[in-house]
């Protein structure tokens, strides 16, 4: 393994760290921007949907330019406007310049989401075995330093804009420092143990490929509308729901993103040993179990504990969606891993909507339970990552 590769995948650590922080800062800042600028739940819900869509935009935006210029322009690029734009949202006070801040937040950071997630697959086909699990590790550690700065400036009476501010500011040095050491070319299927698997995947059969592509997108859509909820709504929840302090709900999101950052970093050995199909089934039912708990609650100590369990169990679902993607068809895996990234993404920024205009009818904690019917959905079609290892492992595993 040479010195550039190495320098890459650190790279590509780097802007995770960088996006999960870029978008837990926002997380943590809901609850003082939502009350400054005079907004109901259900309104914040709506607002969310820009969000949702300015990445989405985003991201097929940068998918091209992606495959067009290359990861070392688009993925520094995108990261210095995800910085900048992070301010944007802690500025306004009254819900149309909220709005118009959170659809240039989401474009950005929709930009940044794709083009970093198209450059780890092609460091973890130049590595040959799984990583990507633990680059998204690397996103909760983000989330988790971003619940630790928001706790602190939030007892510290700081506003929202001076802390976003500061982050940002971080955030552009992060990105300009990194940019050298992203790969400059895309590794080619045929240098990595994963071209085994990818010469069968049809090229004589392409709508078939496709349409496992779509299904992955689909679950993709469902697994990070749950991932999504939680980055918008623990806070409130214990907040508005159980009635804990703002310095404590802070860690309800924390809490989530810590277990998130556990579970992805065994996740690559776990994938190994048992597959990727049952990492997702059995992730997908421990996050069932998981939302189940924090819906149904009356005590603080237990939603931690459910929001525990809700990231654990989400943790490695995402990574093994991503991959299989990015390796079903080595000439189209940047497109593949867009359309796969670019749903569930809406999912994970727009789809967090849902859960506001649910509470036009059903309190917050009841309209998780939106959240448990998905991961059961999920858990029930994890055969869709089924592979020929996975096959000869069931084969094995029956003949004893």
């Amino acid at each position: 393994m040479n010195d550039s590769l190495r320098a890459a995948r650190v790279a590509t650590v780097a802007y995770f760290i960088l996006c999960g922080t870029v978008m837990g800062t926002w997380v943590v800042n809901i609850p003082a921007i939502e009350e400054r600028v005079g907004i109901s739940h259900a309104t914040l819900g709506a607002l969310l949907m820009l969000l949702g869509l300015g990445a989405f935009i985003g991201m097929q935006v940068a998918g091209r330019l992606t495959d067009g210029l290359g990861a070392r322009i688009v993925v520094p690029a995108a990261g210095v406007l995800c910085s900048v734009a992070l301010v944007l949202p802690g500025l306004p006070r009254e819900p149309w310049t909220l709005a118009g801040a959170l659809l240039a937040f989401g474009f950005c950071n929709g930009c940044m989401d794709v083009s970093m997630n198209a450059h780890a697959v092609h460091v973890e086909k130049a590595y040959g075995r799984p990583v990507m699990s633990a680059f998204h590790a690397t996103f909760s550690v983000g989330g988790v330093l971003a619940a630790l700065v928001g706790a602190a400036t939030a007892s510290a009476g700081l506003s929202p804009a001076a802390s976003m501010a500061a982050v940002g500011t971080l955030g552009i040095v992060i990105a300009l420092v990194s940019a050298r050491a992203l790969l400059p070319t895309t590794p080619t299927a045929a240098d990595t143990p994963f071209a085994e698997e990818a010469e069968h995947t049809p090229a004589a059969d392409r709508s078939s490929t496709r349409g496992r592509i779509w299904l992955l997108a689909a679950l993709a859509l469902m697994v990070m509308l749950c991932e999504g909820a939680a980055n918008d709504w623990s806070a409130l929840h214990l907040k508005d729901v159980l009635g804990a302090p703002a310095s404590t709900a802070a860690f309800a999101y924390g809490t989530f993103a810590a277990t998130m950052t556990i579970g992805r970093l065994l996740a690559d050995r776990l994938v190994a040993r048992f597959g990727s199909m049952a990492i997702l089934r059995h992730g997908a039912a421990t996050a069932a179990v998981g939302i189940t708990i924090v819906t149904i609650s009356p005590w603080t100590w237990a939603a931690f504990v459910g929001w525990a369990l809700f990231g654990l169990g989400l943790s490695g679902c995402v990574p093994q969606l991503f991959s299989a993607a990015g390796h079903a068809d080595p000439s189209a895996a940047g497109a593949n891993v867009s359309r796969v990234a670019g749903l569930g993404y809406v999912g994970m920024l727009a789809g967090p909507a849902v859960i506001g205009w649910l509470t036009h009818v059903v309190a917050l904690n009841h309209a998780f339970v939106l959240l448990t019917l998905l991961c059961a959905i999920t858990a029930a079609a994890a055969g869709v990552l089924r592979t020929g290892s996975d096959r000869t492992r069931e084969t094995a595993t029956s003949s004893h």
